[in-house]
């Protein structure tokens, strides 16, 4: 594959600026639903009973969850536009291949090829913390 030229960069950072607006609006909105709880310690929407309080922590569980998602893809955005800077994009993480351009189509944040993904994630645990940019 010849490298990327000037104008599949910019369409591909023109999907990854697409996708983080879309990331910083879905935490924003999990922030501010959560938020509000956690300040006035009072249930946004009043329970009545403990099978119902349950209900809620999970619901509470699972968007927090998401927004961990969302923060953890905003990351990897964040890391993709250091490899665009230093000319390192497209370029496989552990094999140092070049990622083939429909991957990064639908992945634009892939930091590996399709086979060197699928080996990292049979040796790393899912939920590994990394840190926040948002």
């Amino acid at each position: 594959m010849p490298p990327l030229d000037d104008a599949t960069l910019q369409r591909l950072r023109d999907k990854l600026d697409a996708r983080e607006a879309e990331l910083r609006h879905q935490v924003q909105t999990v922030r501010e639903d959560l938020g509000g709880d956690v300040q006035s310690q009072e249930p946004r929407n009043p329970v009545e009973d403990s099978g119902e309080r349950g209900e809620e922590r999970i619901r509470e569980s699972v968007r927090h969850a998401e927004m961990e998602a969302d923060l953890d893809e905003a990351v990897e955005i964040a890391a993709a536009r250091e490899r665009m800077a230093d000319g390192r994009y497209g370029l496989c993480e552990q094999c140092e291949c070049e990622i083939p351009l429909a991957r990064l189509e639908v992945q634009p944040a892939a930091r590996r090829c399709a086979p060197c993904q699928e080996r990292w994630e049979q040796t790393h645990p899912v939920g590994v913390h990394i840190p926040r940019v948002l």
